[in-house]
């Protein structure tokens, strides 16, 4: 079974069993995004990955530099752990990890989240590669790939206990939308996926597609 089809069944499942008014604020949310996101604003293929110094689930700072000496990587970004699109995803990174790895690339998830935070989703997911932290949303900044939601979402998150301040250290309300990036090792970005729609994510048998084809 592929992940898009898990996410669709937990999409259909959720919005089934949620307030209707709550499922139609977060599909206006989501076109409405989709609408007015840019995508010349956002760095892609033939770029260079922005530089970056992150702290991992220990607090250890983390760069980009660091994680190249050992060879391209696959870098994939998420909202939180609090997110089931996000953890579905997250899953279906791990369960490819080896087959990534046999390939000579490196796996690194990042997201908002405070170390604390994201520390409890890898050890509930058993995740096996690094997990870093982009407080405040720089690094997501950059790439231009940041989802200001609208206030609108903010009771239907509050109502499913999700404190975003708690969980990233800020009001801002503000996550990346997931986006995953090739990054060869020099540093460039080689085959991305953004979607501003995030419910949709990179299929791993794609992301070992693409590493296939850089390798050639």
């Amino acid at each position: 079974m592929s992940l898009a089809t898990d996410l669709s069944a937990f999409k259909d499942a959720g919005n089934a069993r949620m307030p209707k008014e709550h499922s139609q604020a977060i599909s206006t949310s989501i076109e409405d995004f989709k609408q007015t996101w840019n995508a010349a604003n956002a760095i892609d293929v033939g770029q260079p990955f922005p530089d970056f110094s992150l702290s991992n689930a220990t607090g250890e700072q983390v760069s980009l530099r660091e994680l190249l000496v050992t060879g391209p990587l696959l870098i994939s970004f998420y909202r939180g752990g609090w997110c089931p699109y996000c953890n579905l995803a997250l899953k279906a990174l791990q369960d490819s990890l080896s087959a990534i790895k046999a390939k000579g690339v490196t796996l690194v998830a990042i997201s908002p989240e405070l170390p604390d935070r994201f520390l409890t989703t890898q050890e509930k997911h058993e995740l096996q590669f690094p997990v870093l932290s982009d407080v405040g949303n720089s690094l997501a900044r950059k790439l231009g790939i940041l989802f200001q939601q609208p206030d609108t979402v903010r009771p239907i998150m509050e109502a499913h206990g999700v404190d975003l301040q708690a969980r990233n250290g800020d009001d801002s309300f503000a996550v990346p939308f997931p986006a995953s990036y090739l990054v060869d090792s020099k540093g460039m970005i080689r085959y991305a996926f953004l979607d501003p729609d995030y419910t949709h994510r990179l299929e791993p048998t794609t992301a070992l597609g693409w590493i296939d084809e850089m390798n050639r």
